[in-house]
């Protein structure tokens, strides 16, 4: 008996140690076969993907801009941490999911910059995805060489 109030008293006294956390706010983008999950919360402008650093990541300053592309809108980049979670796809479809991740997340933190984000076409999905490949045929659209005899 002794021992089930020990317990529930531990379990109320949980709440009571949690520390105060930084609010996080989330976006999922998704770009051909790509999939990132992107948290941010208010830093000092940290930004990892996978765990590495963006520019290790996306290894030209094109890629990195792209992906960069909804801070540079608000001009707020500085303002916030970056933690992404990518798999699936390449290098280009994986940094067209981490720009919408990003810009989902700033609209999840405040609505007002919507309107901002949308202009700048940064809150549409690219729905282009690769064709399949059709029987008889060598690739998608592409056909065998034609042999007249």
């Amino acid at each position: 008996m002794a021992t089930a109030t020990a317990k529930t008293s531990a379990k109320e006294k949980a709440p009571a140690k949690e520390k105060a956390q930084a609010k996080i706010y989330r976006g999922t983008g998704r770009r051909k076969s790509a999939v990132a999950s992107v948290i941010i919360k208010e830093g000092n402008g940290k930004r990892t993907v996978n765990g590495r650093d963006f520019k290790d990541y996306f290894h030209s300053d094109v890629q990195d801009m792209v992906a960069n592309l909804p801070f540079s809108v608000l001009g707020n980049a500085e303002k916030w941490d970056v933690i992404v979670n990518a798999n699936g796809g390449g290098i280009a479809g994986q940094m067209g999911a981490v720009r919408l991740g990003i810009a989902r997340a700033l609209v999840e933190q405040d609505a007002t910059v919507k309107p901002a984000l949308r202009h700048a076409n940064l809150l549409t999905r690219d729905a282009r995805v690769v064709e399949r490949k059709k029987y008889g045929r060598k690739k998608a659209r592409k056909r065998f060489q034609f042999s007249k005899r």
